[in-house]
């Protein structure tokens, strides 16, 4: 299953992922939030969250009134995101695009946001490249990059067969998630297997959908944005950031033209 199409699916019940999506979304916000302010200063930021999903940074960001425009290869998650901003009234424009072929003009945000381990569905080194390249284009000169991933040297290490399971409980009756992660002989990408078993109706329904990843070391990562002309690339902790996954932040040079956001 491709990329776009495992997040097709997914969007309807992707909240359930969390145990409390909405506190989840509140306090990622409010890392992400801290992290661009020690790095750029305070201050409303124009932003784009181009693997936006069903909206779990960019609502929660726009909520702390910031100027987010999102972006995600599936339309049926953004079509949700937008959907999730519009409940709350907030202003969100929301577009269906590939962080490969950004829509939006060069040197126009000042921090882009690529979050929950969303760059590591790109599979080749070239993919990444692109994505960044993008991802530099569009920011503006000293304007900040921030990607999320998982903590892949340690999982490389290991290599674990998944995840535990993870219970909800919804108004339809309980919900229990978990992954089981198929390693690639090279050791460096893995097919996962997401399962939702959902009670409906006194009766149990299992679900099952699949994508691949590149577990993407932190070096590697590094020298690819590196390498597309991203400066001052360094690693955070989440208990550094209070953020659920590791970061990486990077700079555009500074010098040039201004946000078309002011």
């Amino acid at each position: 299953m491709t990329a776009r199409g495992f997040y097709d699916r997914l969007a309807v019940d992707y909240h359930l992922l969390y145990a409390d999506w909405h506190a989840s979304a509140h306090r990622q916000a409010d890392a992400l939030d801290a992290l661009v302010g020690r790095a750029l200063g305070p201050g409303a930021r124009s932003v784009l969250d181009c693997a936006c999903g069903i909206g779990t940074q960019a609502v929660g960001l726009a909520a702390l009134g910031h100027r987010v425009v999102a972006t995600d290869l599936s339309p049926t998650a953004a079509a949700r995101a937008r959907r999730e901003a519009r409940a709350r009234d907030l202003r969100l424009p929301v577009a269906a695009a590939d962080m490969r072929a950004l829509p939006l003009p060069a040197a126009s945000v000042e921090v882009v946001v690529c979050a929950d381990n969303a760059l590591p569905h790109l599979l080749t080194a070239a993919d990444v490249r692109a994505a960044l390249a993008e991802m530099h284009r569009v920011l503006v000169p000293g304007g900040l990059l921030v990607v999320s991933t998982r903590p892949y040297d340690e999982i490389r290490a290991t290599r674990p067969p998944g995840t535990p399971p993870h219970g909800s409980d919804t108004p339809a009756g309980r919900v229990v998630t978990f992954q089981l992660w198929h390693w690639h002989d090279d050791g460096e990408h893995y097919d996962l297997e997401l399962f939702r078993v959902a009670e409906r109706g006194g009766a149990w329904e299992t679900r099952v959908d699949r994508t691949t990843y590149w577990a993407l070391g932190r070096d590697r990562l590094a020298g690819f944005a590196a390498g597309v002309g991203l400066v001052d690339v360094a690693w955070h902790e989440p208990g550094e950031t209070g953020f659920f996954q590791p970061l990486l932040t990077a700079r555009k040079p500074a010098g040039g033209a201004r946000s078309l956001f002011g």
